[in-house]
């Protein structure tokens, strides 16, 4: 069965990172569905993004991450979809 992998990532405002890793830990996908994997990183310039593993293809429905709460963040959330190819 094909995956996609969703990738999201926010930029804090300067000083809160860690504020936004914490928001970020804290979520939990809507629904009963569950990522085959999920993986948290961060990055200089108070950077966090998130991917996510999922059963399904590229046009799969699955759960998307939301927005941070606007006092959080610089700038809008950017998203991405990848489906994977197979090694």
């Amino acid at each position: 069965m094909p995956t996609v992998a969703l990738m999201w990532e926010a930029r804090a405002v300067s000083g809160r990172g860690a504020d936004l890793l914490a928001w970020v830990r804290e979520l939990k996908p809507d629904g009963e569905r569950q990522p085959l994997r999920r993986e948290v990183l961060t990055a200089p310039e108070d950077r966090v993004l998130v991917i996510t593993w999922w059963e399904g293809g590229y046009r799969a429905e699955v759960p998307e991450l939301p927005d941070p709460p606007a006092d959080l963040v610089r700038r809008a959330v950017h998203r991405w979809r990848f489906e994977s190819v197979g090694g």
